[in-house]
């Protein structure tokens, strides 16, 4: 992938040609931001089947790597290990690369190295619990579950007005927020119980549920989304107002810190920074009529789709990363912390059927397969 001078905008192009173009440019200082913060970035896009690695070249130009993996949605992960969920699976990525070692201009190379098949259960956010085994959000049983040796999954709990376990996508349960590595808050498009009933309540019927208690603890909410535990507070996506703030816990009320161009989902942190993905709504009844539209005109503004850093001190957005073209919809973000600049394999090419890792006399080895002529 090609990228960007530290002082000029990054583009970064897919290499087959027969993939739809796009483009990602990066703000002036992107690349700088990155390098002083001593981390990466990985984001997925669903809509265009992407996981995106974002992090710095030699040169100080940013570096964007992508692997294609059909409706790439929930994301998790460190320096050393990738959760990701896709269409009807959750894949388990690691590091191969020693300490110290490189491949070429890159310092982590993630590989598939273990896979649940869940079905097409539209597995949303993702996250791992105090034993290291996921757990994430099942939006069409409309519960959280985790992985399972011998079923598709293993629900763990549903929110207090659903029924029953069934493959409705009742609410629109979505987010997920860790404590500790324990579930602990969850978000939802509504409180229906009913097949596709959240719907009908996407402008206001939003709200944010206490695990534990199974209490809702805020809501009026617009589609939210990414709730996350970070510095004392539990931050929340408003998406559908294009909105990230805060809830107050004792009062239940949502604080605004900042307004998005978009609609936002997918939230992480770093430092005094937040980074959310921002997604351009689709042009179909579910992302019509949101409070958002009105708030873009009203700012004469259209939507647009990328990475924003936000300053948790100011509120305001110091950097970012924008994407054009074929790629319109974000899902997640995570950050790779002590990565310059990360790729991975996947299943569109032969490298990972001819590239072999081992341990050997304490260290690992590799070995290049060289594929027999036909």
């Amino acid at each position: 992938m090609s990228s960007s001078p530290a002082g000029g905008p990054a583009s970064a192009r897919p290499a087959p040609r027969s993939e739809p173009s796009f483009t990602i440019d990066g703000s002036r200082q992107f690349s700088t931001w990155l390098a002083e913060q001593r981390i990466s970035l990985a984001f997925t896009t669903y809509q265009a089947g992407k996981v995106f690695f974002v992090g710095s070249q030699p040169s100080g130009r940013i570096g964007v790597f992508e692997r294609t993996f059909n409706r790439a949605m929930g994301l998790c992960g460190n320096e050393q290990t990738i959760w990701l969920s896709t269409a009807f699976q959750i894949w388990r990525f690691e590091n191969v690369l020693e300490t110290g070692a490189t491949d070429g201009d890159f310092d982590r190379l993630y590989v598939p190295r273990g896979c649940h098949v869940t079905g097409d259960i539209d597995v949303h956010d993702i996250g791992l619990n105090p034993e290291g085994q996921p757990v994430f959000v099942n939006t069409l049983f409309s519960c959280l579950a985790t992985v399972s040796d011998k079923y598709s999954f293993e629900p763990v709990w549903q929110p207090r007005w659903i029924s029953k376990l069934a493959a409705e996508d009742r609410c629109h349960l979505n987010g997920l927020a860790l404590e500790d590595g324990r579930p602990k808050y969850v978000t939802a498009c509504s409180q229906t119980d009913i097949v596709d009933g959240w719907r009908d309540q996407r402008t206001d019927g939003g709200a944010v549920v206490d695990i534990d208690s199974n209490e809702v603890i805020a809501q009026g909410f617009s589609m939210p989304h990414s709730p996350r535990l970070y510095g004392g507070k539990l931050w929340v996506l408003d998406s559908g107002r294009g909105q990230f703030g805060f809830v107050d816990l004792a009062s239940g009320k949502f604080q605004e810190v900042a307004f998005l161009p978009g609609y936002p989902r997918g939230l992480t942190f770093v430092g005094d920074y937040a980074v959310i993905g921002v997604s351009k709504p689709r042009h179909e009844k579910t992302f019509t009529g949101l409070p958002l539209d009105a708030e873009l005109a009203r700012r004469q503004a259209s939507a647009q789709c990328g990475l924003f850093v936000v300053d948790l001190r100011s509120g305001d957005i110091v950097h970012w990363l924008r994407a054009e073209g074929s790629i319109a919809e974000l899902y997640d973000v995570a950050v790779l912390s002590g990565v310059r600049r990360p790729k991975a394999l996947g299943f569109q090419t032969d490298e990972i059927r001819h590239n072999i890792w081992f341990p050997n006399q304490g260290r690992v080895q590799q070995w290049r397969g060289v594929e027999p002529p036909p």
